[in-house]
């Protein structure tokens, strides 16, 4: 068994231990100790990295009542070392958590929703909820939440008698059996939890819910707390100030002034594609009528190469309109009067190509020299 000192002291970065055990897992090694700060996952929390002596210590998981310390090199079962946590990451993991609870639990008290799903991600710590809210409610949560981080509540953890236990109100996402270990944050949650927790509301720091998406009936919520909701909030502020400088709108008014610049581009391009009609029209008009032409375009887009092709299809029977460089091209060909489709596949098997479509029309794309492919249409 494992002396768990993370919760004897959250805080703990530094302490000794003797090592019980160490097992070759292919190019990894499984360390156990007989005393432990390092925090293996759980309950969505990831486990603690750091050191044990000079051995890096990858991850760290639960067995049983051991913990597992998996590290890139072995050390000699009886022999004392000195541990080392990563503190930043584990700290951020300590406000991240303290902030879902107080999360959960007003959404919890304020909707009657349960938090279903709860994880910590590289980006951010997602919770998943069993009914949906709005943005308003979210906004309202948010704001709440950040109060509750401002009233600096101390945060108070027990282990209830089975009689007490039984009498409490709190949230758990499972039937729980033994000792329970309680998590409370004084007005805003009670929860079962195993994971570690700052000891005062006020070192979050900041509670920020990103975004939010429908999820299996529920949501699924998008949380920054602290330094990463900091470092969030200052590479989206650096980002509204630029886009600012660019369309000349201040900071506040950029979603106004961008909706303008996009209903302009939109006005732009639909007068771009008339004029594309136009010009392919006019391109086609002077084309011989007959019962084929080929023609070769510079940059030519596949919606483009389509309009050409029909355009051209209205002065001759079968057109075909080829766009790239080099030997690589888009195609399109089509016909008013027979189904291309056979002549399409025998194209591509003659080209190493792809594509299909309609009897009156198929695109695709070959790999040829432009002269190679003249001569397949002359004798196909």
């Amino acid at each position: 068994m494992t002396q768990k000192l993370f919760y004897e002291n959250m805080y703990l970065q530094h302490f000794s231990a003797t090592v019980t055990g160490c097992e070759s897992a292919q190019d990894r090694w499984h360390i156990t100790l007989d005393a432990t700060a390092f925090y293996p996952e759980g309950g969505g929390q990831p486990g603690d990295t750091g050191y044990l002596g000079n051995v890096r210590v990858i991850d760290t998981h639960s067995r049983r009542d051991e913990v597992i310390h998996i590290t890139d090199g072995p050390i000699q079962p009886g022999e004392k070392i000195e541990g080392k946590i990563d503190w930043e990451p584990r700290f951020s993991r300590m406000q991240h958590h303290t902030g879902e609870h107080i999360v959960s639990g007003l959404i919890h008290r304020l909707y009657g929703y349960d938090n279903v799903g709860f994880h910590m991600g590289h980006d951010a710590v997602t919770l998943d909820l069993s009914g949906e809210l709005s943005g308003a409610d979210l906004e309202k949560v948010e704001r709440l939440a950040n109060e509750a981080v401002w009233k600096n509540i101390p945060i108070e953890i027990s282990y209830p008698s089975p009689e007490a236990l039984a009498a409490l109100d709190y949230r758990s996402k499972k039937e729980l059996s033994g000792d329970v270990r309680i998590v409370t944050v004084p007005e805003y949650d009670i929860c079962a939890c195993c994971g570690t927790h700052v000891h005062k509301t006020g070192e979050i720091g900041l509670i920020k819910l990103v975004n939010f998406q429908r999820y299996k009936g529920g949501i699924r919520i998008w949380m920054l707390c602290g330094g990463e909701a900091l470092e969030d909030y200052t590479r989206k502020n650096k980002d509204v100030f630029a886009v600012s400088a660019l369309l000349s709108a201040k900071p506040h008014e950029i979603t106004p002034a961008l909706e303008h610049v996009l209903k302009e581009r939109d006005g732009l391009k639909l007068e771009l594609g008339l004029l594309q009609d136009r010009l392919f029209e006019y391109k086609a008009a002077a084309i011989e009528q007959g019962s084929f032409t080929i023609q070769f375009e510079e940059n030519l887009s596949p919606n483009e190469l389509r309009k050409y092709c029909l355009a051209l299809c209205e002065r001759c029977e079968t057109a075909a309109v080829f766009s790239g460089k080099d030997r690589e091209w888009k195609y399109a060909i089509g016909s008013k009067n027979q189904d291309v489709r056979v002549l399409g596949k025998a194209f591509n098997g003659a080209f190493s190509g792809k594509g299909g479509g309609k009897p009156g029309l198929i695109q695709g794309s070959v790999t040829g020299d432009p002269e190679a492919i003249k001569q397949f249409f002359q004798h196909p």
